[in-house]
């Protein structure tokens, strides 16, 4: 009998485990889009954008323990220039990577219950909870029940990237193996 691999992303299986990257931490990005064109017409094109977008037309991005989607921000959609809004779906007692940005954040829990480490503090929350990240705060976010958490994070961080204040910094990288005990999950695709 052979020796188990100790190769990360190889399991009891034998087979490796596709490593996750973040999309948005790799692809060329669209911070601000350029206004071009006459008042009418740029006021034409604002006029005639959606203003219902549906997460669950939305494919969830990452993974394993933290899962996202773009909702609204300057490269999806014509009708936001300085803002943005995702969701994050956290897996049963999963978490996400310590970071730090300029901008500040409005985390909005509609599922779950957790906590977040702001600069070493800890901030316990729960379903129907706002969570302020202020500006530069290195901070991370982490699901503390069996249950799968959903959050609907808003910030304007397009507007503070047009500022030049571009700061932000990656301290610890996200989990790549999942919660044990949870290696299947997925979020829902209504969501």
């Amino acid at each position: 009998m052979s020796e188990p691999s100790t190769e990360a992303g190889v399991g009891h299986n034998s087979e490796k485990r596709e490593k996750v990257v973040w999309e948005r931490w790799t692809k060329k990005r669209t911070f601000v889009r350029a206004l071009e064109g006459t008042y009418g017409q740029l006021k034409e094109e604002l006029y005639s954008q959606p203003r219902v977008y549906r997460t669950s037309d939305m494919k969830w991005k990452g993974g394993p323990q933290n899962f996202g989607k773009k909702v609204i921000n300057p490269q999806a959609n014509k009708i936001a220039q300085s803002i943005e809004a995702h969701v994050d779906a956290f897996a049963p007692k999963g978490y996400g990577q310590i970071h730090g940005h300029m901008n500040s954040a409005v985390f909005f829990v509609l599922k779950g219950k957790g906590h977040d480490i702001h600069d070493g503090r800890r901030l316990d929350w729960e379903a129907g909870d706002a969570l302020i990240v202020e500006n530069a705060c290195v901070h991370q976010h982490l699901n503390d029940s069996d249950d799968e958490t959903f959050v609907l994070v808003l910030k304007a961080k397009p507007l503070f990237l047009f500022m030049h204040m571009i700061f932000q910094k990656m301290v610890k990288f996200p989990p790549e193996e999942p919660v044990p005990g949870h290696e299947d999950y997925a979020p829902p695709a209504s969501l």
